[in-house]
């Protein structure tokens, strides 16, 4: 694409051009170096969650259904201890307009740019989200472009992205499709300069507000069916909106007993931005090559400060493997009749494992579905990672190897969860935090910041910056 300006020149105007692009002034929010009100950026929207849901409701968004997996729990009571095997519940979000939980995110951000005057949506993503902006741009009478990260420097794709870009087009979108690498982040820049269109980023308070209903929902259903609160939700993660507007929900109704468990594929070891690795993976989102770095540093985004804080709700962070979900994929199937993409999947393999953990009279739930197309089925992912020289095959889950083995099990009783240190999460974000920061100079403002940042009081903050006084100043 060619633009009006040269790199350097739009990526120094890039605090302008996302001023531009989204009507916040985010300098508002800003309260020393390191903090912001975060609580002031969410209500400044000027939507309760009511409106948010009113908005939804006339967008033919949400109200998805909440299904009980009653063959599932069956087979996981079978090989729990007397007395354990939860309840396990799954919200359909496959149900919505574009056939993802996205569509929340997207129903927000498109109607607050139709209500500001703007004549079109930019939206970068290479997930579900371009479609489910597109579907609400159609709705609107928006025009919208798509910006994708969709191959590497060989212009080979992976199937599921392919399926999405044709989704978006399907949808009356522009789809730019890009190979892997910094290019994503400027042409977006460049775009929303040039179109004058607004920006709907993952990232900005219209996106995480548009997903607590989907929280509040599971919440209101689960009480009204059966007059409790969920002992856990299982959420898919990736950029940490999902955690965060599905938590910020669930404790808008008042469940605050709820676990909030954070679950992604394991791919550690594969740099999401390198043009080796960007095939030899066979998730496109929910892996850890998004969470682990977006819970670490979340505003490496592409706003000023990312509504998207997951630290501040999870729990529990697990990871599964890729294998693992393929075979969720095909058990759902067979013994639900619901066939759904992967990346609700991933919540739910772990949620069978979890399940086995919890007494006969809880309740889990795995909080999203997608929908599935050719492009996102188990036998395309798998036939394209065999032709990337991926090894697959039948076995132990535990030899499963990002970026050179997918190993499927043989048996449910095979499937495992690998725990997250959040500790260490927690110090990781604590440094990235600090960095370059004079930390004598912290108020008691800043610490309090820092420790709602990681869910955690001012004593653990103070002790982190004692301990690490020497490293940090």
């Amino acid at each position: 694409m060619m633009f009006g300006q040269t790199y350097q020149q739009t990526m120094q105007r890039r605090n302008e051009i996302i001023s531009n692009s989204l009507k916040v002034n985010y300098e508002q929010f800003q309260t020393s170096p390191i903090a912001f009100d975060y609580e002031k950026m969410m209500t400044v929207l000027g939507y309760n969650i009511k409106e948010v849901m009113k908005i939804q409701k006339e967008a033919q968004v949400g109200n998805t259904p909440l299904w009980e997996l009653k063959q599932l729990t069956k087979l996981i009571r079978n090989i729990s201890p007397k007395g354990k095997g939860a309840r396990i519940l799954m919200k359909d979000e496959a149900a919505n307009p574009s056939g993802s939980f996205k569509d929340r995110r997207a129903s927000l951000a498109v109607y607050e740019a139709k209500k500001r005057g703007f004549t079109g949506v930019v939206a970068a993503t290479s997930g579900n989200y371009g479609a489910a902006v597109a579907s609400q741009a159609a709705k609107q009478g928006l025009k919208c472009i798509v910006l994708q990260e969709a191959s590497d420097s060989d212009g080979i794709g992976q199937p599921e992205i392919i399926e999405k870009a044709r989704k978006c087009e399907s949808l009356g979108a522009e789809v730019v499709q890009l190979s892997v690498g910094p290019e994503l982040f400027y042409t977006a820049l460049a775009t929303l300069d040039e179109t004058k269109y607004f920006n709907a980023s993952l990232y900005s308070p219209y996106a995480i507000a548009g997903v607590e209903t989907l929280g509040y929902e599971i919440a209101s259903e689960v009480q009204q069916q059966f007059g409790k609160e969920p002992a856990a939700v299982c959420i898919t993660h990736a950029g940490g909106g999902n955690v965060t507007g599905t938590a910020r929900g669930l404790r808008k109704y008042g469940n605050i007993q709820t676990k909030i468990i954070g679950v992604s594929v394991d791919l550690k070891g594969l740099h999401m931005a390198s043009d080796q690795d960007f095939n030899r993976k066979s998730f496109t989102t929910g892996h850890t090559g998004f969470s682990i770095p977006f819970t670490t540093n979340p505003d490496r985004s592409d706003v000023p400060y990312n509504a998207a804080r997951p630290l501040r709700y999870l729990d529990q962070f697990i990871t599964v493997t890729q294998g693992e979900v393929f075979y969720t994929t095909e058990l759902l199937a067979k013994l639900e009749g619901l066939e759904r993409g992967p990346a609700g999947n991933t919540s739910l393999a772990a949620a069978l494992v979890l399940a086995q953990q919890l007494d006969e009279d809880e309740i889990i739930v795995v909080q999203e579905t997608e929908y599935t197309g050719a492009g996102k089925h188990p036998v395309a992912q798998l036939n394209f990672a065999k032709k990337q020289g991926i090894n697959v095959y039948k076995g132990n889950p535990e030899e499963n190897k990002p970026g050179s083995t997918i190993v499927i099990p043989e048996h449910i009783q095979q499937l495992r969860v690998e725990e997250i240190d959040l500790e260490r999460i927690r110090e990781s974000y604590l440094r990235n935090k600090l960095k370059n920061q004079n930390i004598n100079k912290l108020n008691t403002e800043d610490k309090n910041f820092l420790a709602k940042e990681i869910n955690r009081d001012l004593n653990y903050i103070e002790s982190y910056i004692n301990r690490n006084s020497s490293v940090l100043s």
